[in-house]
């Protein structure tokens, strides 16, 4: 499973990227900090997951979802934010699941294994 990483804190991008390397069917292939790279990015990488902050600065269009799921028909979004009040806003935005900054890593990973439900694969993902 392909992932990028979109959070404007380079501390948990970081550790995003830390845990997720050692899950041994997981590839992070980018990390970026603004919404202004995140198009950019997508259109590069064909991330199968975005593991995306729900407040990432930047020019934030109301469909950012639906471009971004334009670019990537099968791409999966887990929105991450440090206000767990944010999960009913980013799922009724189109999120395909949330997690609380706050949350162990363990909730993380059984929050991407489940969105992902083995329709996260380099072989199914559109180029």
């Amino acid at each position: 499973m392909r992932v990028l990483l979109a959070d404007d804190q380079a501390k948990v991008r970081s550790a995003l990227a830390l845990l997720l390397t050692q899950e041994p069917d997981v590839e992070v292939v980018g990390e970026i900090g603004e919404v202004e790279r995140l198009l950019t990015w997508v259109q590069a990488t064909h991330p199968d997951l975005i593991l995306l902050d729900w407040e990432l600065p930047g020019d934030v269009s109301s469909n950012l979802f639906g471009i971004l799921r334009a670019m990537c028909p099968r791409l999966k979004i887990i929105a991450l934010s440090g206000l767990p009040e944010a999960r009913q806003a980013a799922l009724s935005a189109g999120a395909d699941g949330f997690i609380s900054k706050g949350d162990p890593p363990e909730r993380l990973l059984a929050t991407l294994y489940a969105v992902c439900g083995g329709g996260c694969d380099d072989d199914t993902q559109d180029a």
